[in-house]
């Protein structure tokens, strides 16, 4: 459908280039187009994959190249209301973004990963479950969890397998999006600088399962409002999961063992402290999705307990770093809201110095600071939401705040608070952006820097 199109991606990063690479497949007309007038056109060519051809232009996009656009592709990070998009919309352009762009060449099935938090935990772990019951040839994990969907789509065969990690801003930009099994992890708010109203934001994660319909599978969290609510008007089958309610039909835990119940047969499938090595009951409910999900795909229950014994966690969430002179340091950089940032703190066993602050998305930070639950010992701030973090700390008795102007005075403010018996922990509660390009490099250097500690 986008054959000899004059298509014009917006944004030239990973995304825009796995774009690139699948259009030249699909015999498209390409340019690709990023507002930052900084990058050389040169540096975006030399990034596109060998037999891609595609005409690249930065800073200011000539309106006959936006007169001329027939379809245009969105990278994720670039939203849909502004004034480009929305002239494009209005003279009826065809608008999509990477998820539906490489669903168009999709050969085989999709599972499909969304929610606030947990996303790439889930999608790593159903991701290895798969592996193991397909073999890797037939497995693809893709998307959010940083390799791009239309970069291996065009392996995808009739009995391969796609795991997808979603993110809301990929969901804004689907239109046939199809996955046979999808889940949404959980929903709080996240992202407004971007959706604007949590309403905005939730339809957005609901648009996951909007063109699935009762043979496929839906799989949520009972214990969180909207996903409770979401599976009454579902198009797919409901399944849930719940880590503190018994369910008549679904997997849920009972004291530390994880039961599935269905069709009132009952089946005990493991104990969460013996035979997992991811802590914390966030991570309880990840395995159960995970669960539901292997088995929503088809895969035997034996196969999806073997590989949930050897899976470890994934990099940069609650991650263990390194002990030192007695002080554990956890390196949760993927905390990049409030939600995810609460199962950091509940997760340490241990006074805390705790790292906060980074980019503002508009959150509150009361739920979270709430949670602390007198294991912070030290809250340490950085970056731009560090006074409005401090405030609200403040309003809660917390006074053992400190402040840092850099990363690296940060770091080492902790080393120096810190006493044997205490952890340090990243878990800032929000995004990187500012002081870092990405949560990863704000993890790895957290990471290099503990490791270079001195016993």
């Amino acid at each position: 459908m986008l054959e000899r199109k004059k298509c014009l991606i917006i944004g030239s990063g990973i995304s825009g280039i796995g774009a690139a690479s699948l259009l030249s497949n699909f015999g498209a007309q390409i340019t690709i187009y990023d507002s930052n007038e900084k990058l050389e056109v040169e540096a975006i060519k030399a990034k596109l994959p060998q037999g891609t051809v595609a005409e690249c232009i930065v800073g200011n996009l000539p309106e006959e190249v936006e007169r001329a656009t027939e379809a245009l592709i969105l990278s994720p990070g670039v939203p849909t209301d502004i004034p480009l998009v929305l002239r494009m919309k209005e003279r009826g352009v065809q608008i999509l973004g990477e998820i539906e762009l490489a669903f168009l060449a999709e050969q085989g099935t999709v599972a499909a990963v969304t929610g606030t938090n947990g996303k790439t935990t889930v999608t790593t772990l159903l991701g290895e479950i798969m592996k193991a019951h397909l073999g890797e040839e037939r497995t693809f994990v893709v998307g959010n969890i940083g390799n791009p969907y239309t970069l291996e789509v065009l392996k995808s065969k009739k009995d391969s397998v796609t795991v997808a990690e979603i993110s809301s801003f990929q969901l804004e930009t689907i239109t046939t999006f199809h996955p046979h099994v999808s889940t949404i992890l959980n929903i709080t708010p996240d992202h407004l600088n971007r959706h604007h109203t949590m309403e905005a934001y939730i339809e957005a994660k609901e648009a996951v399962a909007k063109n699935q319909d009762k043979n496929d599978v839906c799989v949520l969290n009972y214990e969180n409002e909207y996903t409770r609510d979401f599976g009454t008007r579902c198009p797919a089958k409901a399944v849930y999961f719940s880590s503190k309610s018994e369910l008549a039909e679904g997997y849920f835990l009972r004291g530390t063992r994880i039961i599935r119940r269905f069709d009132g047969a009952e089946a005990d499938l493991m104990d969460i402290r013996t035979d997992m090595n991811l802590v914390g009951i966030h991570n309880a409910e990840n395995v159960m999705a995970a669960i539901a999900m292997a088995e929503g795909m088809g895969v035997p229950m034996q196969t999806i307990l073997s590989v949930i014994k050897t899976f470890k966690a994934v990099e940069h969430r609650i991650e263990y770093v390194a002990t030192k002179n007695g002080v554990v340091y956890y390196n949760d950089s993927k905390g990049t809201n409030p939600d995810a940032a609460i199962q950091g703190i509940k997760a340490m066993d241990r006074p805390t110095i705790l790292i906060g602050g980074g980019y503002d998305k508009q959150n509150t930070y009361d739920e979270w600071i709430e949670s602390f639950d007198g294991k912070v010992k030290w809250l340490v701030l950085i970056g731009q939401t560090r006074e409005k973090i401090a405030e609200c700390a403040k309003a809660h008795g917390i006074t053992q705040i400190k402040f840092a102007d850099t990363y690296d005075e940060c770091l080492k403010l902790c080393t120096e608070l810190a006493q044997p018996g205490d952890a340090v922990l990243l878990s800032p509660a929000c995004a990187s952006w500012g002081m870092f390009p990405n949560y990863e490099t704000r993890g790895k250097l957290f990471k290099e820097y503990v490791n270079a500690l001195p016993e």
